[in-house]
């Protein structure tokens, strides 16, 4: 393979390395990539000598001594990168800083090479890509279209095939519409997860930095690197366990009830998302329709309500000043928030807290909600020509993501097969509470391997690229203990909402070694069995093996009443988990022998 036609995700980078590519040759085929920018993707790509620094501190050393050994990638323009202006989407607001943002720093020290600064919509505000001086960003795949925004350029850097992955920024569907729109994947991280030191904020309580990649598995690979707390952001947040894992396996989805959906009259983007729900149900997920309502009240709130403040806040001094030197939409939308009083925002802050209580309670029915990323996509004409209502339909099943503190994933979920936008990619976003990303990630690549893909807008199909695996990520550990029940916990039975409640989940149903004796216990009301272990003449028994979250496991175990106990349970396969034994004492209480059941289930049944 030579480098012209290398694929740009990361497992061909690192093959390319290791079969003996260097680095320079490797970040001069980005570069000239790069070059060929038709599309209004980049404000400055950096020259060779600005790249030699990042060149330099890689000479001599192996590939496989930094996760990210010379990977190009792009970085949004209102993310700080050393030396190299940041405008923001704003000539005139435009400075140099002299140190990069904390997560940029982070990259360029796991091997990771900058190529260049990307186009955005003007302060980040939009969801279109053509609110820029610089150009509106034109759609990977048709020039004619928008990209999506604020992070266009970022994602059209990727799915061009020019950089392996880039940075962008997500307070309002940023992150994700542009992948939507471009055939990739957008990771919208928990807010905090990603340090913002070096960012320049739009709504700073609701911005979250984000990852534009080719699969999954890259975009767990980038926030593997860069997530980490930042005591220098206010608003960082140190990464909980993700809890129990739902991305392999059953799991439930939540589906918007039909009169909640909008697809702004593209028949293609609703059959896309029907046979998406189709092939979640193909990965065993059970759909559970969900009232939208509350979701898109709390979306109104991100422009309707006093969060545009927050863009005030952000630029105040600039745009008092040279208020002619912003977007007209985009100078509408900031200008707006002058007129918000305190008032204005605690009464607010009040309706989403609300509305946050009663959205939170769809996760005690699912696992994950899946929505369109976007109902509809626009030509550059036609979103110019109406550019403050078409944006506002792009938002529709984004705007309530980060201000409700949820994590999300946009990924790919085929290609539009009629009407003006046929021919153009389309996606779904996956979404659940804060700091679920990697199970999200996890499901994320099942679904997008369900289709005969390619990667972005580039020739390189998907099938050539290794699945997500699970191998634990540091400091995004799930966080969880597994735990063999074998009595009035099994699903169905009397004690199974002592684990449902805390959050628990059903993994498999195993049987024991051969090696316990199994009895009837006496005494209730709940009947419950116990598990002996014994040297000799023992069975197999039937149990469920379940995981909790580790936050729960304590409490869980507390309730266990005497003589039974947890400890550890061997299986038929030989592993050992936590589970269900009892203390030999109640063998002289009135215990009934049961060991040739071998089951709970079927002693209940042939006793009751």
């Amino acid at each position: 393979m030579t480098l012209d036609t290398l694929s740009f995700d990361l497992a061909s980078i690192q093959a390319a390395y290791r079969n003996g590519a260097s680095v320079r040759s490797v970040i001069a085929e980005a570069m000239r990539r790069c070059a060929a920018d038709g599309h209004h993707a980049f404000i400055h790509r950096l020259t060779e000598t600005e790249t030699e620094p990042y060149l330099a501190r890689l000479d001599g050393l192996p590939p496989d001594s930094l996760p990210l050994y010379g990977v190009p990638f792009a970085v949004k323009d209102n993310i700080d990168l050393a030396q190299v202006p940041t405008t923001a989407g704003c000539p005139e607001f435009a400075f140099t800083p002299a140190s990069s943002a904390h997560l940029v720093e982070r990259l360029i020290q796991a091997g990771a090479v900058p190529i260049g600064k990307t186009n955005l919509d003007q302060f980040a505000t939009g969801l279109n890509g053509t609110r820029s001086p610089y150009g509106a960003c034109r759609n990977a795949f048709d020039a004619s279209f928008i990209s999506g925004g604020s992070s266009s350029g970022s994602a059209v850097a990727v799915a061009k095939g020019w950089v392996s992955f880039s940075l962008g920024t997500d307070t309002a569907g940023s992150g994700r519409v542009p992948a939507a729109f471009n055939n990739l994947v957008g990771l919208k991280p928990t807010l905090g997860l990603l340090s913002a030191t070096g960012v320049v904020p739009a709504c700073r309580s609701v911005d979250t930095v984000s990852i534009f990649a080719l699969t999954a598995a890259d975009a767990q690979a980038v926030l593997g690197v860069t997530a980490s707390f930042d005591e220098a952001d206010a608003f960082s947040r140190r990464a909980q366990p993700f809890g129990v894992d739902f991305s392999a396996g059953a799991f439930r989805f939540g589906v918007p009830r039909q009169q909640d959906l909008a697809f702004f009259g593209n028949a293609a983007a609703e059959a896309l998302f029907g046979a998406s729900v189709a092939r979640l149900q193909a990965l065993g997920g059970t759909p559970v329709e969900v009232d939208l309502t509350p979701f898109l009240q709390a979306a109104r709130l991100l422009y309707d309500g006093p969060w545009v403040a927050e863009r005030y806040v952000a630029i105040k001094a600039f745009i008092d000043a040279h208020p002619d030197a912003v977007f007209p939409p985009v100078r509408t939308i900031i200008e707006g928030g002058r007129t918000k009083s305190a008032a204005d925002a605690f009464a607010a802050m009040y309706q989403l807290r609300a509305l946050k209580r009663v959205c939170d309670a769809v996760w005690q029915q699912v696992d994950c909600l899946v929505t369109p990323t976007a109902g509809t996509i626009y030509r550059i004409s036609e979103m110019q020509a109406d550019p403050i209502r078409l944006n506002s339909n792009l938002g529709y099943y984004t705007n309530f993501m980060n201000l409700l503190d949820y994590s999300a994933v946009a990924v790919p979920a085929g290609f539009m097969a009629e009407g003006e936008a046929a021919g153009l990619p389309w996606g779904i976003t996956l979404a659940a509470p804060a700091f679920k990303d990697v199970p999200l990630l996890r499901l994320a690549d099942r679904f997008h391997r369900l289709q005969p893909l390619m990667l972005g807008a580039t020739a390189e199909p998907l099938s050539h690229t290794p699945a997500l695996d699970a191998k634990p990520i540091e400091g995004l550990s799930p966080g969880t203990v597994r735990v063999a029940v074998c009595g009035a916990h099994l699903s169905g039975l009397p004690l199974n909402p002592q684990l449902t409640s805390r959050g628990g989940r059903l993994l498999e149903t195993v049987w024991s070694a051969p090696i316990y004796r199994f009895y009837d216990l006496a005494g209730g009301p709940v009947k419950r069995p116990g598990m002996v272990q014994v040297n000799e003449g023992g069975v197999a028994v039937e149990m469920e093996v379940w995981e909790l979250p580790a936050s729960e496991f304590g409490s869980f175990v507390a309730g266990i009443p005497s003589p039974l106990g947890i400890g550890k349970v061997r299986l038929m396969d030989g592993t050992e988990v936590p589970g269900f034994v009892c203390e030999a004492i109640a063998l002289g209480q009135g215990a009934t022998d049961i060991s040739h059941w071998g089951s709970w289930r079927k002693w209940l049944s042939a006793t009751h």
